[in-house]
């Protein structure tokens, strides 16, 4: 039911001047589930949630999706409303939150946060590209917003002549789908005779009725219960006004966005990229404390050979491996929340007319947040699952997993950037060229 908006953060966006022109405490929206929920109660949420998560992990691998009862506990806790606006029922919390959210959940169980974080992201592309007319149309009477999405362009976009795309293509890799009532996704626009090239990017949303989510996620080595599936679009028509002219790789939000001025809020009017690469540092430095959990315990529980009345905790070399790991996850994690606070430093400069959020300052803090991610690698297999013996390497155990999914990571295509990114940044440092240094290829 639609009740009428007083959010003291949406007058400001009406004083700070609305693209429709219209009143904002006029508009209708839908009613935040808990109103007064706080930014540390929503992380405190996560943390409670970890030793139930961690129960879970062997059977979110077996039916490769973590199961309905965890996606109802997120729908309890509020998670996949946490970056949505407020004036849709969202909680509008800033990146900070979302990724502390996404370590803890990820702490309890990696492939539940990685799926966790890319099935609750994409909104904040969606709000801020897309103007009020067309938001209030997905968001719809319950704010039900939850979207798959994968970086790379599938087929072409047909225009039907009557403002409608068609658009008949397999997007794989789409973590989260199975929960998802939404698909982020990207093509390519169909050239305007036979024989040419096909044209621009053109990102697209598309509802839950217009696409199938195909049994293809199993057989991996980690990430086996990310729901990591396929959608397949079977020639839907998706009006036009669901799509934008853009890449996420390289938005345009210079001087703001339709939705940081539609919500007053800069968090709006950033850049995909480094968001990106933050979700997934998230995930890392939440697995590497899973692993760190599962090491203190081996350790503790693991007598010596030659002396049974005490165990590994006590000898010297192992404390030391396992401060040595919790030290590096311990940067990655500063680095991250530090990132992430930039980030919407970035965003306010941006939005206000400060400083524009550049393709460079992108690409610094992207590979800000990618490191953080190696960080936490280092210490997750070069420390944690190197010590902890063979019998940990075995099936079924903990710190298998952790390292199998950590490895997962490694071959995504964020972690695969670090080249060009150091390239990109190395060249804009010196004053040359950079944007014509691909990062994906």
């Amino acid at each position: 039911m639609l009740v009428e908006v007083t959010d003291d953060r949406l007058v400001r966006a009406d004083l700070a001047g609305d693209r429709e022109g219209m009143n904002v405490a006029d508009r209708t929206h839908l009613p935040v589930p808990e109103p007064d929920l706080t930014e540390a109660e929503l992380v405190e949420r996560a943390v409670a949630l970890r030793p139930v998560l961690l129960e879970r992990q062997q059977e979110t691998e077996r039916l490769t999706r973590y199961p309905p009862a965890t996606h109802e506990d997120f729908l309890r806790a509020g998670f996949y409303r946490t970056l949505q606006p407020r004036l849709y029922g969202g909680y509008e919390f800033g990146l900070p939150t979302f990724y502390r959210v996404v370590v803890e959940i990820s702490r309890g169980c990696p492939s539940t946060g990685w799926a966790l974080s890319l099935v609750s992201a994409h909104v904040l592309q969606f709000a801020s590209l897309f103007g009020e007319q067309v938001q209030t149309e997905v968001f719809g009477a319950d704010g039900e917003f939850r979207a798959a999405s994968t970086v790379m362009p599938i087929g072409v976009a047909q225009p039907d002549g009557d403002g409608h795309y068609i658009l008949d293509g397999t997007w794989p890799y789409s973590s989260g789908a199975p929960y998802s009532t939404h698909y982020v996704g990207q093509t390519l626009l169909a050239p305007e005779k036979e024989g040419d090239p096909p044209g621009p990017m053109l990102l697209f949303v598309a509802p839950r009725s217009a696409w199938t989510v195909v049994d293809d996620w199993y057989g991996t080595l980690g990430l086996r219960g990310s729901g990591s599936n396929s959608i397949r679009i079977d020639r839907s028509r998706i009006p036009a006004r669901l799509t934008f002219p853009a890449s996420l790789l390289d938005l345009p939000v210079e001087g703001g966005t339709p939705g940081s001025r539609l919500h007053g809020n800069p968090m709006y009017a950033g850049r995909a990229a480094s968001f990106f690469h933050g979700e997934l540092a998230s995930f890392m430095v939440g697995t590497a404390y899973a692993a760190a959990d599962e090491y203190a315990s081996i350790i503790a529980n693991r007598p010596l050979a030659t002396d049974p009345g005490r165990t590994r905790a006590e000898l010297p070399d192992y404390q030391r491996y396992l401060g040595q790991a919790l030290a590096k996850i311990s940067t990655a994690e500063a680095a991250l929340h530090g990132a992430a606070e930039e980030y919407m430093e970035v965003c306010r400069r941006n939005a206000s007319g400060e400083a524009p959020f550049t393709l460079a300052e992108d690409d610094r803090l992207a590979a800000v947040f990618l490191t953080a991610g190696q960080l936490a690698w280092e210490a997750l297999h070069n420390i944690l699952y190197r010590t902890a013996g063979s019998r940990h390497a075995r099936d079924g155990a903990r710190m298998q997993r952790y390292f199998r999914d950590g490895a997962t990571y490694l071959s995504h295509v964020a972690p695969n950037m670090a080249d060009p990114l150091a390239q990109r940044i190395g060249s804009a440092r010196v004053g040359l060229p950079f944007d014509h240094i691909p990062l994906v290829t």
